[in-house]
């Protein structure tokens, strides 16, 4: 008899750039836990997002990646799936070879990047590669945006979520 899990939700956020949205506190309200993955820009973004859930934040390269104090990878286990995190996996449209290695390296269930403000969610492999898009300031003509991962049942569910042009 198999034996039911109890559903986890992810809030996964990226490239902030210093910008705390406060429509981030209403789509990550119950979440389990929060990702995110890079180019943070401002320490208290993280502060706020630990009003709400347990967080665990990758640097990028705007935060000078080590001397950020956050790591530049990091692989965790949640909802019974390995979970790896980088901020550059995808530049110019394609997988970076740096990328390729720390896939190749983690074997992840799902990676989460950030880097180039493109809302994705592909699998590569056994893999399900998912950046939320950017939650900073709008830049170019791409949307901003958060993410959700939810883990039921051994399944991942990605769903992306736009926001506002402008922060609430």
């Amino acid at each position: 008899m198999s034996r039911q899990t109890k559903a986890i939700r992810i809030g996964v956020i990226a490239d902030t750039h210093g910008l705390f949205d406060r429509a981030i506190l209403r789509h990550f309200q119950g979440v389990d836990h929060i990702l995110h993955a890079g180019d943070i820009g401002d320490p208290s973004v993280i502060s706020k997002l630990e009003k709400l859930a347990p967080v665990t934040a990758v640097s990028g390269n705007v935060d000078g990646y080590e001397r950020s104090g956050f790591p530049p990878e990091t692989v965790l286990e949640l909802g019974g799936k390995r979970v790896a995190i980088r901020h550059i996996v995808y530049e110019g449209g394609k997988l970076t070879d740096e990328g390729r290695s720390f896939l190749d390296r983690e074997r992840p269930d799902v990676c989460i990047f950030g880097h180039t403000h493109q809302p994705k969610a592909e699998w590569f492999g056994n893999a399900l590669l998912f950046n939320p898009g950017s939650a900073g300031p709008k830049r170019f003509t791409l949307p901003r945006g958060v993410g959700l991962l939810t883990i039921a049942n051994g399944t991942i569910t990605p769903t992306h979520i736009t926001l506002s042009d402008h922060q609430e």
